[in-house]
C-alpha cells in the first residue's frame, strides 16, 4: 500500500502541476492581450506580411547604432518583415525605422519592467501576426547565427525544422568583448560586429534543468568570469529560445529563455545539446554599455529586482577589461560548431537525407 500511496501521490502532485502551468499559460496570454492597447501604431506594413514569411519580434530602445548591421544581417538571413516595439527612443531610432519599407513599428510608452521586460507588448504582436509563421524573436543586441547560415538562409533551415515536425530550435547567447576597456571598440562605427567586439569566452558554461517548466538555466562565460564570480548562481542567464514556428496558444515567460507550454523547453539541453542550435551573437559590450549603465542605475529597468544588480551595473559604468589570455577570437560558425557551443546534428546531413 506505500508503493500505491506513493504513485497516487506522485500522479496527484505531476496533475496540479500541470494545472497551474496551464493557468499560468492562461495569464500570459491575458497580459498579452491586455497589453495591446499600450501599442501605438507607427508604421504598419504588416498588410505586405506574406504566408510563408518569416518575422523578426523586437522591443528596443535608443538603438540607432545598432539597427543597421542588425537590419542587414537578418535580411541576409531571409527575413521578410520587422515587427518591432519602440519604447520611448530619443535617439533617431524611430525615424530610421519608420523608414524601412519592411519594418512595422509600434511605441509603447509604459514601464519596459512593467511589461516583463517588453514580452507582454511582443506577446501581443506574435499572437496577433506571428501565428503560423516561424517568429525570431530576439534583442536589438542579438544577430542569430547557425550552421551553415553563410550559406542557407532561414527559409532554407525552417522548410528543414518542419519537415521533422521541429517546432524551435534554441541556442547560446554568445558575449562579445574588446580586448581593450569596455567604452571603446576594437575597430570603428561602421565596422562589423566581429571586428568591433572580436572575443568571447569559449566556456567553461553549465546548464541545469528547473521544474515545473522543465526550463534549462545555462550559466558561465565572460559575465559571470567578470563580475559574478564570487555569486555565479547571480551570473545571467545565457540559454534562449529565438526560433519558433509560433502558435497564439505558446507564450513566453521568462524574456526569451523559456516558453510555454513546457515541452519546447526541452527543445534545447544547452551548449552540450547535439541537435541543431544555435548562436545569439551578444553586441551588449559595444561602447555605449557605459553610459547605459549610468542610466540603468537610474531607470531601474532591466532585473525583477534590480537592487541586487546594482554593483553589478556600477562596475560596467567604470569600463573595466574583459579580455583575458583564455579569450576566443570570433572566426567563424565553423569555430562556434568545433568548439561545442553549437551543433548542426541532422542539418549536416540535409542534403544525403533530403
Amino acid at each position: 500500500m506505500t508503493g500505491l500511496a506513493a504513485s497516487i501521490g506522485g500522479r496527484l502532485r505531476r496533475g496540479w502541476s500541470a494545472y497551474r502551468l496551464r493557468w499560468k499559460r492562461r495569464e500570459l496570454l491575458w497580459r498579452a492581450i491586455r497589453a495591446r492597447k499600450n501599442l501605438t501604431p507607427v508604421a504598419d506594413r504588416t498588410a505586405k506580411i506574406g504566408p510563408d514569411g518569416v518575422l523578426v519580434f523586437v522591443t528596443l530602445r535608443n538603438e540607432l547604432g545598432r539597427l543597421p548591421e542588425f537590419l542587414t544581417h537578418y535580411r541576409r538571413l531571409g527575413v521578410s518583415h520587422f515587427l518591432v516595439v519602440d519604447n520611448d527612443s530619443d535617439d533617431g531610432t524611430t525615424a530610421l525605422l519608420r523608414a524601412q519599407p519592411d519594418v512595422s513599428l509600434w511605441r509603447a510608452a509604459g514601464s519596459y519592467r512593467d511589461s516583463r521586460f517588453g514580452m507582454d507588448w511582443l506577446g501581443a504582436l506574435l499572437m496577433r501576426y506571428g501565428h503560423g509563421h516561424w517568429c525570431v524573436t530576439v534583442d536589438a543586441d542579438e544577430l542569430l547565427v547557425y550552421p551553415d547560415c553563410d550559406g542557407h538562409d532561414l527559409r532554407e533551415l525552417t522548410t528543414f525544422l518542419g519537415r521533422r515536425n521541429i517546432p524551435a530550435i534554441g541556442g547560446l547567447m554568445l558575449d562579445l568583448y574588446p580586448r581593450g576597456p569596455l567604452g571603446r571598440a576594437d575597430a570603428p562605427n561602421g565596422a562589423p560586429l566581429a571586428d568591433r567586439l572580436p572575443f568571447f569566452d569559449e566556456g567553461p558554461y553549465r546548464c541545469r534543468v528547473q521544474q515545473p517548466r522543465r526550463n534549462r538555466w545555462v550559466q558561465g562565460g565572460a559575465r559571470e568570469r567578470c563580475f559574478f564570480a564570487d555569486r555565479p548562481e547571480r551570473s545571467p542567464t545565457l540559454n534562449k529560445l529565438p526560433l519558433v514556428l509560433w502558435n497564439r496558444r505558446y507564450a513566453y515567460v521568462n524574456s526569451t529563455h523559456s516558453m510555454l507550454p513546457p515541452s519546447l523547453n526541452d527543445l534545447y539541453d544547452g551548449p552540450a545539446d547535439e541537435r541543431l542550435s544555435c548562436v545569439l551573437l551578444h553586441s551588449k559590450f559595444l561602447p555605449e554599455i557605459v553610459a547605459k549603465s549610468r542610466e540603468e542605475l537610474d531607470r531601474r529597468q532591466h532585473f525583477n529586482d534590480p537592487d541586487l544588480y546594482t554593483d553589478y551595473h556600477r562596475r560596467l559604468a567604470l569600463a573595466p577589461t574583459l579580455w583575458h589570455a583564455g579569450s576566443c577570437r570570433y572566426e567563424g560558425t565553423a569555430q562556434l560548431e568545433a568548439l561545442g557551443l553549437m551543433h548542426s546534428g541532422d542539418w549536416s546531413r540535409r542534403e544525403q537525407r533530403g
